[in-house]
């Protein structure tokens, strides 16, 4: 008769529990499913169903026993991964909260707030409609389901041990930051551009008439202009989008190679 001993069912437990710890890090920052509109246990299906549907095809994992510090250890690395995959991938969306928000203040449009769903803090309301717009060309362009390949491919390039992501892999995440903000001012400079030239424009009025009334006069154009500055530039904040995205994704893959 076939006796399973303890150590056996503790691989088996660690087979499945490591792979399971950085998926379900991936799920819980990643953008749209890692959002609060996305109910936990959702998030928790779908990372038991990623897991058995990847679990066949790993590397070998090393046998450790599940209630010991190493597995312990080793969990806390893989959750680290996931979390790092996610949060590159989610500095994405936020350039365009960024550029939202530059174009805003210099629009007047600024006091026009709306509470986000997705992270209940208030943001403007520019912000906001480019989130909606970046969100859906994420889906269209298929990004969840590469950055879900990604995932799966680090297995394979960073495989489960008791070695992580290193220092430098950190710090390259951080510098990360500041590619967020060149990102954003690069995408709002047009907006800004243009706006300058109208503050500009209203300069010289004033200066050459001084009686007239600049603040009733120029707020409206300062907004109108705004807005159609962001109308035309629209397509190309899409096709922007792609190009950010590759970017961010092969980031991702040297990340973990």
């Amino acid at each position: 008769m076939y006796e399973v001993d303890a150590l056996e069912v503790g691989h088996w437990i660690s087979r499945y529990l490591f792979p399971f710890a950085r998926i379900a890090g991936l799920l819980m920052v990643m953008p749209l499913l890692g959002t609060r509109l996305v109910p936990t246990r959702i998030r928790l299906i779908l990372a038991i169903m990623m897991t058995l549907a990847v679990v066949p095809i790993l590397p070998p994992f090393p046998v450790v026993d599940p209630l010991s510090v190493a597995a312990m250890v080793i969990v806390l690395q893989q959750i680290l991964i996931g979390v790092a995959l996610g949060f590159v991938v989610e500095l994405l969306n936020q350039v365009f909260v960024l550029a939202g928000q530059l174009i805003a203040m210099q629009t007047g449009l600024g006091i026009a707030t709306t509470v986000d769903p997705s992270q209940g803090a208030s943001v403007v309301v520019i912000s906001q409609w480019l989130l909606f717009l970046v969100s859906l060309v994420f889906l269209s362009l298929n990004g969840h389901l590469v950055l879900i390949g990604i995932m799966i491919d680090s297995f394979f390039r960073l495989p489960v041990g008791f070695e992580g992501l290193g220092p430098d892999a950190f710090a390259s995440i951080v510098q990360w930051g500041s590619w967020m903000f060149a990102a954003a001012l690069v995408i709002s400079l047009p907006a800004l551009t243009a706006l300058l030239v109208v503050n500009l424009a209203f300069g010289v009025m004033t200066r050459a008439a001084p009686q007239l009334n600049i603040f009733s006069l120029g707020f409206p154009v300062t907004m109108i202009v705004g807005l159609f500055i962001l109308w035309l530039t629209l397509s190309e904040m899409a096709s922007g989008f792609q190009g950010l995205m590759e970017e961010v994704f092969t980031f991702t893959r040297k990340l973990t190679g």
